[in-house]
């Protein structure tokens, strides 16, 4: 048994606890790394709680106060820094919605929240890490052909790379849409490529038609077919699209581990590794500041915005709402070069 079972079950004697498949089934409506960090997020405040002797559910305002000032004062042992201000987001919801699933009444935050608040204040001030939003940079065109400069495109991991990178440009992905790609699921007509692709926030599928593009170097419909017919030569007719390749050219073997299969035994690349795919690739390009999977996605909505296309439009590529908040920011950055008000004053 967890700790978190452990603290859950005298919280719950009062209130009809959900079953094991109910809750299985709440967490599934989340992402696995969302899953993840809720789980230790929660596992960390019951020990907490266990460790002053208090109460842990239902959670009152004063010890969420008292929660969060605790963790915005306590070096993690990774870091050696206090928590960013968004992990402390993060961690709230984790435990309103721990209530949510035990038939709890959601617990009082808005003290807590005050205190981060606060303490992002202070941390701007100061000029200290997480007082500033960490944006990824985005991946504009430009980018995208210096990227594309860095790789041997005769190479099986030269054209995974390719496709990777221009496909997850102009059908706006998040690396694990791009990754959950299999060999057989692009569609070829005259005008490209059809996608369907699954979204994983909005937790449907989408339809992405992808065109040819001007220049052949930059084209994601030429970059996807040489991968997949290099994927076929190699033996792989069905399976994921983006796989491990070793570095003699092969695609890699099932991973193990003390003698035991790890990772997906068909070789499919995980979110992670096609974001460290962009950041390696940015590195060789001889780019500065944080370059990830979600650079092409905000690169696609960057380049849309300036290129004159419609917020819808964009939104329906890309998978987002139509009234998407992140996307209609987006938007509103505009250039600020070309949108600057200073320019002809």
């Amino acid at each position: 048994m967890t700790e978190l079972e452990r603290h859950e079950q005298p919280a719950a004697l009062a209130v009809r606890q959900l079953s094991p498949e109910a809750r299985a089934a709440l967490a599934a409506g989340r992402a696995d790394s969302t899953r993840r960090a809720y789980r230790e997020d929660r596992e960390a405040y019951l020990a907490w709680c266990a460790k002053r002797r208090e109460q842990p559910l239902p959670a009152t305002q004063e010890m969420l106060v008292e929660y969060v000032t605790h963790l915005t004062r306590t070096p993690r042992p990774r870091t050696g820094r206090p928590s960013a201000p968004s992990s402390l987001e993060r961690m709230l919801s984790a435990i309103t919605t721990m209530h949510a699933e035990l038939n709890l009444p959601k617990p009082e935050t808005k003290g807590a929240r005050t205190v981060i608040a606060g303490y992002k204040h202070q941390l701007a001030i100061d000029k200290k890490p997480g007082g500033k939003q960490r944006q990824v940079k985005a991946a504009l065109p430009t980018a995208l052909r210096k990227m594309l400069d860095v790789l041997d495109r005769d190479t099986l991991i030269g054209k995974r790379d390719a496709a990777m990178l221009l496909l997850g440009y102009a059908a706006a992905t998040r690396s694990s849409e791009l990754i959950g790609l299999d060999i057989g699921e692009p569609t070829e007509c005259d005008e490209g490529y059809i996608i369907s692709i699954y979204r994983v926030k909005m937790k449907k599928f989408t339809d992405s038609a992808i065109p040819y593009g001007k220049n052949p170097a930059t084209c994601p419909v030429r970059a996807l077919r040489s991968l997949i017919t290099a994927m076929r030569e190699a033996g792989r007719t069905e399976g994921p699209l983006f796989v491990r390749i070793d570095r003699h050219g092969r695609i890699a073997p099932p991973m193990m581990r003390r003698g035991k299969p790890i990772g997906d035994p068909s070789g499919r690349l995980t979110a992670d590794a096609a974001s460290d795919v962009i950041e390696r690739l940015a590195e060789a390009a001889g780019f500065e500041g944080r370059w990830r999977g979600h650079s092409l996605r905000r690169g696609f909505a960057t380049a849309a915005q300036r290129g004159g296309a419609s917020l819808v439009r964009t939104a329906r590529q890309g998978g987002w709402a139509d009234n998407s908040t992140s996307l209609a920011r987006y938007f509103d950055e505009g250039d600020p070069w070309e949108d600057n008000p200073v320019m002809g004053l």
